[in-house]
């Protein structure tokens, strides 16, 4: 039964590495079709995000089976704690994908990145992948060290994140409603991917230490 047991936490890990791959691969694209306006590629984006949904859906009922059934303790019962919340911030980080995905769409064959921002956004974006692949290297390792480098990244994320809402104070942009309005919503779309990536590396080192501090 132990080793029944056991097979079930690594299951349960190996699920949620494969779930931030495919979100790592979300966000690598959304990020593409947004500073080059590919409506083809932010199409599939949207579309491989009910996968996504179904894997996190899938892993939430094994988890809590394993939660009924085996009765956890101590590092076990942290990881299934722990494999909820993650699952939970790990498809909210391919909603946001989808969202930016979903930017790039509507404004095809436009740009939806106003004047004198794509070098931020692409920055951003390029962040944002670094934050993903740090997510499944850290699930995938239990490094608890990248849970450090996880934060730093969102540091220079917010530093950006601010930046933009500088810029579309200025006068060309505040020219265009339109541009505002996307370059508002892509900024806190890619702020946020980052948050629900550090609230992942939390619940890793909750996992390893007992703490989130």
């Amino acid at each position: 039964m132990r080793e029944v047991f056991q097979q079930s936490l690594r299951d349960v890990q190996n699920r949620l590495v494969e779930i931030a791959e495919l979100v790592e691969a979300s966000i690598e694209n959304a990020t593409t079709a947004f500073s080059s306006s590919d409506a083809s590629l932010a199409e599939s984006v949207i579309d491989e995000g009910e996968q996504i949904e179904r894997l996190a859906n899938e892993l939430d009922q094994q988890t809590i089976d394993i939660l009924a059934l085996q009765q956890p303790v101590a590092s076990d019962l942290r990881l299934m704690v722990g494999a909820l919340r993650m699952s939970a911030s790990l498809e909210r980080m391919a909603d946001l994908a989808q969202h930016i995905a979903q930017l790039a769409r509507y404004r095809y064959p436009e740009s939806a990145i106003p004047k004198g921002l794509k070098k931020t956004f692409i920055r951003m974006g390029a962040l944002d992948v670094e934050m993903a692949q740090k997510i499944v290297e850290l699930l995938r390792t239990q490094n608890a060290a990248v849970i450090d480098e996880v934060r730093d990244l969102d540091d220079d994320l917010d530093e950006l994140h601010a930046k933009v809402f500088e810029k579309v104070l200025s006068d060309r942009v505040a020219e265009t409603p339109v541009g505002v309005v996307d370059a508002t919503l892509a900024s806190r779309y890619h702020e946020r991917f980052g948050d629900h990536a550090v609230s992942v590396a939390k619940q890793m080192q909750f996992f390893l230490s007992g703490s989130t501090d």
